[in-house]
């Protein structure tokens, strides 16, 4: 037996007898008191030793070869295992995070937080119900293979929803169900191979988009946003040779403006002369609340260089996870093949429940709830907040108020937060210090009536002392 290797069996332990000889070698080897290449004695002689059957020794020996700890060599008797050889190659070197860490999430839905959908205003019996009939026909298919680009019948009501209230004409095989927006920015980015190339990126605009293009390799190009939407010309004459525009043509975020038809044709005719593709974030869908929501640009574009991004984290829930990309028909192949091998669709419990509930018409109605509801609770704010300076109403689902220029706006949602309030600093969704202009971003769609005139009185307090500078 080697030296420094001492067993001792307890016969009357818990432990079996092939659990006893392993830990001993084990925690022997582990120590350094078994050198790596030392011969262990062979089953029959340690058997003898220890008075115990030659199976109850294989046995043991047999658990240290699964963890590789020892090797059997046959005839030439079992040895400890050399260790892993170390490595003396370079270590590979990580890029940097490209900001901070965000700030936790908040457990539930805070006053004035936004893109988060109405928590009382979800159709939670229903979609119980709907549930509950999509876990069933789940089950019926459970042995199936799955499309990875989403099951036909959701394919299908997405395609006759976007029809009716979206003017896009398509077919459900040019839409992949997604995880939700950013999995669907990500899989176009993937389709397109477009690394190591300008994006057109509005300012301002969503900071996980210009976070996304980043990381994927993309140069954001910060093209500003005026009441028109997107300037066109001014991303021409700063990038046109850029591979991506990324726009939310129906309701800008975060400044709610719509695209200009003339913004619209001009962004268009640009993608089809340079070959580049326009990826259109249409997160709020038709949840306008000024006026009728306009068509979706993709179904003004003859060229086919729209790839249209949608979800219904925005419309009905977050914990969803559930979105859409609808690929001009000469990628929808393409785009399905990169989504079978790099991003499958979710759950097929959620998809058909969602497709249930477009099939049943619950999502127009749910949509037409929530505009009605939403409208009344940004005009209670705008009413509640009355003659603050510099408070807008804007076509989204959120209202703006305007700080004097100079105004730390992160440092005063960082005021509200810890007061139980969820604001955003609108300096956030700006790439730019030269543009940046300071302001609070006030979601309104969790403002229900007893929680309002409460958030609002914790709010006049923090941001008087900024107000009164103008």
């Amino acid at each position: 037996m080697p030296a420094g290797l001492r067993i001792r069996l307890h016969r009357t332990a818990a432990s079996s007898l092939t659990e006893q000889i392993s830990q001993t070698i084990r925690a022997a080897i582990l120590d350094g008191r078994i050198e790596p290449g030392a011969r262990l004695p062979s089953w029959s002689d340690l058997a003898a030793q220890l008075g115990v059957a030659r199976g109850t020794v294989r046995a043991a020996y047999e658990r240290l070869a699964d963890e590789l700890l020892v090797v059997a060599s046959g005839p030439a008797g079992t040895h400890v295992a050399e260790p892993p050889a170390r490595s003396s190659a370079t270590a590979v070197p990580v890029a940097p995070a490209l900001r901070k860490p965000a700030v936790p999430y908040p457990v539930g839905p805070l006053p004035f937080q936004m893109g988060v959908p109405a928590k009382d205003g979800f159709p939670v019996k229903l979609w119980a119900r709907v549930m509950a009939h999509a876990v069933r026909a789940a089950a019926a298919t459970a042995t199936g293979a799955q499309d990875p680009c989403g099951v036909l019948e959701l394919r299908a009501q997405i395609a006759g929803y976007l029809a009716l209230a979206r003017g896009i004409r398509c077919a459900p095989e040019q839409i992949i169900v997604t995880r939700g927006y950013r999995d669907g920015l990500n899989l176009a980015l993937r389709t397109l191979r477009v690394e190591g190339c300008a994006a057109w990126m509005e300012e301002p605009g969503y900071f996980a988009t210009r976070s996304g293009l980043m990381l994927a390799g993309l140069q954001p190009i910060p093209v500003a946003v005026d009441d028109q939407g997107l300037c066109v010309q001014q991303g021409v004459a700063a990038r046109p040779d850029a591979a991506v525009a990324v726009v939310t043509a129906g309701q800008q975020a975060p400044l709610g403006v719509t695209l200009s038809s003339t913004r619209r044709n001009a962004l268009v005719g640009w993608a089809a002369r340079s070959g580049a593709w326009i990826f259109e974030d249409d997160y709020l869908s038709e949840l306008q609340l000024r006026g009728r929501a306009a068509p979706a640009l993709m179904a003004m574009d003859p060229a086919g260089r729209v790839i249209y991004l949608g979800t219904f984290s925005k419309t009905l829930a977050q914990s969803l996870g559930v979105g859409f990309v609808v690929a001009p028909p000469a990628l929808a192949a393409r785009f399905a093949e990169v989504a079978e091998h790099l991003a499958p669709a979710p759950s097929v419990i959620v998809q058909l429940a969602v497709a249930e509930f477009l099939q049943g018409g619950h999502y127009l109605r749910h949509l037409r709830r929530m505009k009605r509801l939403y409208a009344a609770r940004r005009d209670a704010l705008l009413a509640e907040l009355a003659g603050l300076p510099g408070l807008e109403a804007m076509a989204g689902l959120a209202v703006l108020l305007r700080l004097p220029p100079g105004s730390d706006d992160v440092a005063l949602v960082r005021k509200a937060r810890a007061a139980g309030m969820w604001p955003s600093a609108l300096s956030t969704w700006y790439a730019t210090e030269a543009s940046c202009a300071p302001g609070l971003l006030l979601g309104v769609t969790n403002l229900a009536d007893a929680d309002l005139a409460r958030a609002c009185d914790r709010l006049r307090p923090l941001v008087a002392p900024l107000l009164a500078r103008r």
